[in-house]
């Protein structure tokens, strides 16, 4: 991995794998509210330093369960892609402002649940949390419902 693609996931296909079950989606699944909430964050990649990683992983973990409760934690995927400075830009110039891109991905059922509006609280919260109050107004969080049969792990449509 070289500077400019800094790239930091927290998705390991074997553990994914082994717990397979846990990602089959069937009635009882839905009842329960177990959508495979994938969070994908962007940030210039200096803010990614090896020690800010875990704590946002954590802290975006920590922000789903805050809604869905505990029993989500083990399904919560969290992917953290480094942006160099110069390729991340707004109002048709380079970016000066440090700024936070996050999109929240999971089945459509689990955002229409609850309140949005609380969840992309805890989002934006939890990226403060890691990386500064100073960052809040430039955290853009993005909520995308997939629809049943539009995603899959290990090959098999979930």
């Amino acid at each position: 991995m070289t500077s400019t693609t800094s790239t930091y996931s927290f998705a390991v296909k074997e553990t994914l794998l082994a717990k397979q079950s846990i990602f089959t989606v069937d009635a009882t699944d839905r009842s329960k509210g177990r959508t495979m909430p994938h969070f994908t964050v962007k940030l210039f990649e200096e803010a990614l330093d090896g020690t800010t990683e875990p704590k946002i992983i954590q802290a975006l973990t920590d922000a789903a369960t805050k809604v869905y409760g505990e029993d989500f934690r083990p399904l919560v995927v969290v992917e953290l892609f480094g942006i160099p400075r110069h390729r991340w830009g707004s109002g048709g110039a380079p970016a000066e402002a440090e700024a936070a891109a996050v999109t929240l991905n999971m089945r459509e059922a689990g955002l229409t649940r609850f309140d949005p509006a609380v969840l992309i609280s805890n989002i934006t919260d939890a990226v403060v949390e890691v990386f500064g109050e100073q960052l809040r107004k430039n955290v853009a969080v993005h909520l995308v419902g997939v629809l049943p049969g539009r995603s899959g792990v290990g090959g098999e449509v979930v």
